[in-house]
């Protein structure tokens, strides 16, 4: 997979959405009675990229103010979702260690790799940082952990939506009509091709969490080291 390819075609065909005012408003982002709940793994970029990204969210908000725009907090780039999200998922009802203990034995020979956030791209529902890869190592972990998960018994729902292939960090979604819909676009292509900066990653971060990562709803169920550390 190209990625660079992939993003590019993701915006232009999004922004076009977009643009033709047919982008998708969430209705759930605001519910109490959400009870959508899956298990991730994740990666959590470092201060400094956050910093630079609520930068960019600042002056989207500037114009949109209304829109849902991540906090630093549930900021994060999937590494697999294990359990997809879906209504009455009970983090009492996983076993929780049995899930680590299979993680763990997946990542045993994961090494440490680097990602780059550099632009944005769109879907017709969200706004999102570009991610790119190294080496071919993010994947790998990702093989790895399908293989693995497949050959258990425990439940999974991995690629049932769609096959993580990016590193993609989603950080505004549509909450309601855009009340400036030009100036919205004309800053979007500004930040196109903006360095968000770059990052080592050499832990990943299992939990429990409900659709949009929020902080109050996310349970950290662990932290696997990868590389040189112990899991």
């Amino acid at each position: 997979m190209n990625l660079q390819e992939h993003y590019d075609t993701l915006y232009k065909e999004s922004i076009s959405e977009i643009s033709s005012d047919n982008y998708e408003i969430d209705p759930m982002i605001h519910a109490d009675n959400d009870r959508r709940f899956g298990m991730s793994l994740l990666i959590r970029p470092p201060m400094d990229v956050k910093i630079k990204i609520q930068r960019f969210l600042e002056d989207l908000k500037s114009l949109e103010p209304n829109q849902y725009y991540y906090p630093n907090s549930d900021i994060h780039i999937t590494v697999i979702s294990i359990i997809s999200c879906y209504d009455g998922l009970m983090l009492r009802n996983l076993n929780v260690p049995a899930y680590v203990e299979q993680i763990a034995n997946s990542l045993k020979n994961a090494k440490k790799f680097s990602i780059s956030c550099q632009g944005i791209t769109a879907s017709p529902s969200c706004i999102m940082i570009q991610g790119f890869m190294g080496d071919n190592h993010l994947n790998t972990i990702r093989n790895n952990l399908r293989r693995d998960f497949k050959d258990s018994n425990l439940e999974q729902s991995m690629d049932e939506r769609y096959l993580i292939q990016t590193a993609h960090a989603t950080v505004f979604r549509f909450t309601e009509p855009l009340k400036q819909k030009e100036r919205f676009l004309e800053l979007v292509e500004k930040y196109r091709n903006h360095d968000f900066g770059s990052f080592q990653v050499n832990k990943l971060e299992l939990s429990y969490n409900d659709w949009y990562h929020r902080e109050r709803l996310v349970t950290n169920l662990h932290e696997f080291k990868i590389g040189n550390s112990k899991t």
